[in-house]
């Protein structure tokens, strides 16, 4: 029953072109408690996911998907579960559109086909794929799927909490001073008076030498010579 609850948090976007493998992965995936969206062809799969919006935004400013488009792009998708034999873009194709892009790259893929080519599994798998079905898809393989489910939920959490950290950290309050720095702060202050004292007595004492030396006292005398009363 947890596993349940669990699964039924992912959403899965199905592709392949054929309408009744289409209804069957749907009916299976459904089955297994996950939300499921299904498109008949790669170039869907990509535009539900917003990927030519995302793509446009580099190159031209072009405008968005229309507003039916658009308002799909708001849903997260979990995993993409797609056919390999598909007319105009097929499952390899569409796997490495999704690896290629940097909003997408994360999101699991996992590739059916009716033929089983060691070939093509090795190239999808090297590619990013993390499953390859043969069909008919059976749900004891869907059960494959949890694990790398999971590990991309934990992911997108871990993404989260560093975002909401970074945005809860506003300005810093001064930190404590240490118990020698208010010493040292305590000292210069202690010192400052003591420092204008000695200033002024000195001004003073050089005032009063002026007034007492040789020098001074030759120009009082001759002042009064001058000036004899």
């Amino acid at each position: 029953m947890l596993m349940g609850k669990a699964v039924s948090e992912f959403h899965v976007l199905a592709v392949d072109d054929s309408l009744l493998d289409r209804k069957m992965i749907e009916r299976l995936l459904k089955t297994s408690s996950f939300q499921v969206t299904t498109v008949d062809s790669g170039s869907k799969a990509l535009e539900f996911l917003g990927f030519r919006q995302d793509e446009n935004s580099r190159s031209s400013p072009d405008p968005p998907l229309d507003s039916s488009n658009s308002s799909n792009q708001v849903v997260e998708v979990n995993l993409v579960i797609t056919d390999y034999c598909m007319p105009g873009m097929t499952g390899y194709d569409l796997l490495k559109k999704i690896k290629e892009s940097s909003s997408l790259r994360n999101i699991p893929v996992v590739i059916m086909s009716s033929e089983n080519v060691p070939s093509r599994i090795s190239r999808c798998l090297e590619e990013g794929a993390e499953e390859f079905f043969l069909k008919p898809v059976r749900r004891s393989d869907l059960n494959r799927l949890t694990p790398h489910l999971m590990k991309t939920k934990l992911k997108h959490q871990e993404h989260d909490s560093v975002t909401e950290d970074e945005e809860d950290e506003g300005p810093q309050p001064p930190r404590d001073l240490t118990t020698e720095e208010i010493e040292s702060q305590t000292q210069q202050q202690q010192q400052q008076p003591h420092r204008q004292l000695s200033s002024n007595n000195n001004a003073k004492r050089k005032s009063m030498d002026e007034t007492h030396s040789p020098e001074g006292t030759r120009q009082r005398f001759a002042d009064l010579a001058a000036h004899p009363v």
